[in-house]
């Protein structure tokens, strides 16, 4: 059992060395305990303070991609490592290292594939009132939009078994945390938390500018989100907000007909009707693009089946090679054989084998 902790990184020389002191290597049920540093743009030497503590792995972006995207890149890169859990924590130290173990065992246990650390946001200090309340609200629409019941839904303190990693990728260029759940959450994947403690921050979020940005940004993300799972709901509820009150003026536009031919009423239903008539109408093509997206969204979920196959496919690949380059090693040290033709004879076999 391969444990890999990875950590996306920008500019995090300050704190980099206490992250990675406080993971711990020596965990029960797990086999190997590794670190993995995603440098996404440093311009500083985070990576050269890294690996001077100890990481295990570096990925490299060649310019800052954001955290969407350095977390992307964890997962594929743990993954073809051999991870079989994935803990995903910050460069900031916000996240304590001693808190893993309590964070994996859900999945160790295997009554969990995803288990997200809740950080108790009502209990932190330096969180001002407007923020938790904020906090909260948005988590509520995230687990109803996700139809999960995790407390604390933008923590990116998680644990997730290679299965869930395998199934989940991100799409967004701005945060991974809402999406991924959302994901999760519609492909009925097993989804627990962990109460946790945090330690304090000392630099504000590099992810976004304020709490009014965030929330936007976050909202894009729900929606599309959703959306891209449940289009005929969501364009259904659309669809209603104009088929109500076109439906109600079209009666009321019969009323006043019935009325004048009954020498009742004198108004006139001109307006009701009119008005009525776009208004269902437009219900109805809104509707019928509900539909199509329906459709759509079909292909989509095929789509994700294939990315999905892909993916194990070049996973197994990947530890048929390293298997292969193992026992042609021990050969090596065996037989005497030169290390440079040996890897190449694994490198051949890999090919072979796929």
């Amino acid at each position: 059992m391969k444990l890999i902790v990875q950590i996306p990184a920008l500019n995090e020389r300050d704190t980099i060395a206490d992250v990675i002191r406080a993971i711990p290597r020596h965990i029960p049920g797990v086999d190997q305990v590794e670190v993995l540093i995603i440098d996404d743009g440093c311009t500083d030497d985070t990576v050269a303070v890294a690996l001077a503590t100890g990481a295990d792995h570096v990925v490299r972006h060649t310019a800052n991609k954001g955290l969407a995207t350095a977390y992307q890149t964890g997962i594929d890169t743990a993954l073809r490592l051999g991870a079989d859990i994935i803990v995903n924590t910050d460069a900031d130290n916000q996240y304590p290292g001693s808190e893993i173990p309590r964070l994996i065992a859900p999945i160790l246990a295997g009554k969990a594939d995803i288990v997200i650390g809740d950080r108790q946001v009502h209990q932190i200090e330096h969180f001002s009132p407007l923020k938790k309340a904020l906090q909260h609200v948005g988590s509520a629409v995230v687990r109803w939009a996700s139809e999960t019941n995790v407390p604390d839904t933008v923590s990116g303190f998680r644990a997730l078994s290679r299965e869930a990693a395998l199934r989940t990728f991100v799409t967004s260029d701005f945060s991974y945390t809402v999406e991924n759940l959302i994901q999760a959450g519609k492909r009925r994947l097993t989804i627990a938390t962990v109460p946790i403690t945090t330690n304090p921050v000392k630099r504000p979020s590099r992810l976004h500018r304020g709490n009014w940005n965030f929330i936007k940004r976050q909202a894009a993300i729900i929606a599309r989100t959703y959306t891209t799972y449940e289009p005929l709901k969501v364009f259904s509820y659309i669809a209603m907000f104009f088929a109500v009150p076109g439906i109600l003026l079209l009666g009321r536009a019969a009323f006043i007909f019935i009325g004048r031919r009954l020498n009742i009423l004198s108004a006139t239903n001109d307006q009701s009707l009119l008005v009525g008539s776009v208004l269902v109408l437009m219900a109805l093509i809104i509707f019928l693009i509900g539909l199509l997206a329906d459709r759509v969204g079909g292909l989509r979920r095929l789509q994700e089946e294939i990315l999905y196959r892909t993916r194990v496919n070049l996973v197994e690949q990947e530890e048929w090679r390293r298997t292969i380059s193992v026992r042609l090693n021990r050969i090596e040290r065996a037989l005497g054989i030169d290390e440079e033709h040996t890897e190449s004879v694994a490198n051949d076999t890999s090919r072979t084998s796929g």
